[in-house]
């Protein structure tokens, strides 16, 4: 057998594919690989059965195209025989037999035959090798996209393969006998595998061209040929018999006189994508060993992708039966049998070859594998839905293996992922606000940093000298006159307080060193709270949320902080209330909050409360820096300071809630190098909230 490369049988045209995955789902072969979202066919194991064509809605699947090989042949010199296929009249329900033949003889055959005298030979052929051969086992070979299917994934059953001609080889050779061996052969069809068989015989192409039903009126309306305007024409001889029967599903037995005994599996026929893929299957595993497996790709030839009508199953069988009948009933018998008797000295013989195109299948362990990407942990997470163009998950994983599918073909998986995706784009959208929040309160605090850094500086030294003129002047004259002693007093109190404001200006400038610690969080609480004056008419509640933890921080610094939290609270509960301080820790981030219960903060004001010098107290009681100076504080720790309102008042527990967040290690000295300092010694920097 001569060995051509094998034709593209099916292609893609990637404009039109949307990938829906209809196409992997109908290949029986699977012989279509989903890459980077693309759809292909890969030559070597397709089987040219064609019913991605036939599935495909968009029109993406584009049969190998022949019409240009059959125009060359037409206009050369040579003479050129069209034989057509029994299955014509299902293909062409409007088109009488004479007009068809007309029709071919108008575009340039010189001879046009009907294949179902090949049909004939070869039934014949079958009924010999099953008496000569009682005890072996055979699969028929009449349907080329079955023997391809053969020869490239059980080359093991090669050998069971029917040594026969199909009807088409057959028939060319009949014709070259009869017309002269010279002559063109061009066969037309229903089938798509039958442009592979005609390059492929054990003396070489002995087809010169195929042409599908759908070609041919192509080919024809191309030349400007019309069925109306065509003089009618009868077939060349030699003329079929029940040959005929061929496209339809047990039509080889019947041709053949043979008999299907459901009693003893003799004989056993199927068709169509499900059934020859099992008939096949079981025919290798032992369970189906017939003498005879009779097996056709599509539901009868009569269903073939070169077929372009939409007519429907049975009227099309109906149309094969009726023609048969009536070629049947204006039969020559004595000149059929005749010629039946002169061509059957042809040989009709035929050899096939092992095409192994097996990808063998992974491990369990490697599926296990697949399968986890996928997101299946247990058989109860195998869905099964055969979106992905699979029946299960786990051939879809085997693919994926096979490098045939990708992972993001499994519909569940992609859902999965696109929530995921939501999520994470939520989450970074909020991250984003809270970022742009941050930076430009950021560079509001840099800006004011900046300034208040020089005049801090500034104010320092004229302060510092009438603070110490006004004690000289108090220590001079506080006996003198009591007048001058209450003036003086006014003024160091002023001064005093002037100086404390430009201590926090000096702090929110962070014009201070870092001192890191590790701090014991239970014990830092109970310390904290030992330095705070709270009233009789507020409740304390502490709170620790995970594991005892010691935090890596300037413990004088975060004092400061958490004193300002703390005032503030109370200042927020005149009438009492509840004040809850706690922590919760991991291995992250640690984070401190302080609770009240108080009146809240309106929410035109919660954007401004870290501003420095905004407060909402009256004047001479608060100097706006408190909350300012502890965001700065949060933010040297790399850290944050947050708040939020809680519940409406209405439906639920009034109020506000500060979070500190800390990192878990901070930049900062190892432990080594640093030592905790009581908290008492941080009261010395605390301002005014």
């Amino acid at each position: 057998m001569s060995t051509f490369d094998k034709i593209p049988l099916v292609t893609t045209i990637k404009e039109r594919c949307r990938v829906c995955y209809t196409c992997v789902r109908e290949c029986p072969a699977k012989a279509i690989r989903v890459a980077d979202g693309q759809a292909d066919v890969l030559p070597a194991r397709c089987i040219g059965c064609g019913n991605c064509v036939q599935v495909c809605g968009m029109k993406a699947k584009r049969a190998y195209d022949s019409t240009e090989e059959v125009r060359a042949l037409l206009e050369s010199d040579e003479a050129v025989v069209a034989i057509v296929a029994p299955s014509f009249p299902a293909a062409f329900p409007h088109i009488p037999q004479e007009r068809l033949v007309g029709l071919l003889r108008a575009m340039g055959f010189s001879r046009v035959c009907d294949v179902s005298f090949g049909a004939d030979l070869v039934a014949r052929q079958y009924r010999l090798l099953l008496e000569e051969n009682p005890d072996k086992n055979h699969i028929a070979t009449t349907c080329p996209a079955i023997v391809l299917y053969v020869e490239h994934f059980f080359p093991d059953l090669v050998e069971t393969l029917a040594p026969l001609a199909s009807p088409m080889v057959a028939m060319s050779r009949v014709v070259r006998e009869y017309y002269g061996a010279s002559v063109k052969v061009v066969f037309i069809g229903p089938c798509i595998a039958k442009k592979e068989e005609a390059r492929n015989s054990d003396t070489g192409p002995e087809i010169d061209a195929v042409l599908t039903f759908e070609e041919m009126l192509v080919l024809a309306s191309e030349m400007g040929l019309f069925v109306g305007r065509i003089k009618a024409a009868n077939f060349d001889p030699p003329h079929g018999g029940l040959g005929g029967l061929f496209p339809l599903s047990r039509g080889l037995i019947q041709s053949a006189n043979l008999q299907e005994d459901l009693t003893s599996d003799d004989i056993i026929t199927t068709d169509g994508r499900h059934g020859f893929v099992e008939a096949v299957k079981e025919f290798q595993e032992g369970q189906c060993r017939p003498r005879l497996l009779e097996i056709l790709a599509c539901e009868g030839c009569i269903m073939g992708p070169g077929i372009s009508n939409d007519e429907p199953l049975f009227r099309r069988r109906h149309r094969i039966s009726r023609h048969v009948r009536e070629q049947m009933a204006a039969i020559d018998e004595e000149g059929w049998a005749a010629d039946l008797e002169r061509f059957s000295r042809l040989d009709m013989s035929q050899s096939f070859c092992a095409d192994d195109q097996r990808i063998f299948d992974p491990t369990q362990n490697e599926l296990a594998t697949i399968l986890k990407q996928l997101g299946k942990f247990s058989p109860e997470d195998e869905l099964n839905c055969g979106a992905c163009g699979y029946g299960t998950c786990r051939e879809h994983a085997v693919a994926i293996y096979k490098d045939l599918a990708e992972h993001e073909m499994c519909l569940p998986f992609v859902i999965d992922q696109l929530q995921e995706a939501v999520k994470n784009l939520a989450r970074s959208k909020e991250e984003l606000a809270q970022t742009q929040e941050t930076l430009m309160h950021a560079e509001k605090l840099a800006s004011m940093g900046h300034l208040a850094a020089g005049i801090a500086h500034e104010l320092n030294n004229p302060l510092g000298v009438i603070l110490m003129y006004a004690h000289m002047l108090l220590d001079e004259h506080s006996l003198e006159d009591p007048d001058v002693k209450e003036d003086l007093e006014m003024v160091i109190t002023q001064a005093d307080r002037c100086k404390n404001i430009v201590a926090g200006l000096l702090h929110f400038a962070r014009q201070h060193k870092a001192s890191f610690s590790f701090v014991d969080v239970h014990r830092y609480f109970e310390e904290l709270l030992k330095v705070m004056i709270i009233p009789e008419n507020i409740e304390v509640k502490i709170l620790h949320e995970g594991p005892h933890a010691a935090i890596y921080m300037d413990r004088d610094q975060i004092t400061q902080l958490m004193i300002n939290l703390l005032t503030n609270a109370c200042h927020a509960m005149p009438d009492g209330g509840i004040l809850t301080l706690g922590a919760q820790c991991s291995d992250t981030e640690n984070r401190f909050f302080v609770k009240d219960t108080g009146c809240g903060i309106p929410e035109e004001n919660i954007k401004r409360i870290f501003e420095p010098f905004f407060t909402t107290k009256e004047v001479g009681q608060g100097t706006g820096m408190g909350l300012a100076v502890s965001y700065g504080i949060a933010k040297m720790h790399r850290g944050d300071l947050r708040v939020s309102r809680n519940a409406d008042e209405k439906t639920g527990e009034p109020g506000t809630t500060f979070t500190v967040i800390l990192p878990s290690n901070p930049a900062g000295p190892t432990q080594a190098d640093t030592r905790e300092k009581p908290v008492q010694d941080a009261l010395s920097l605390q301002t005014g909230p």
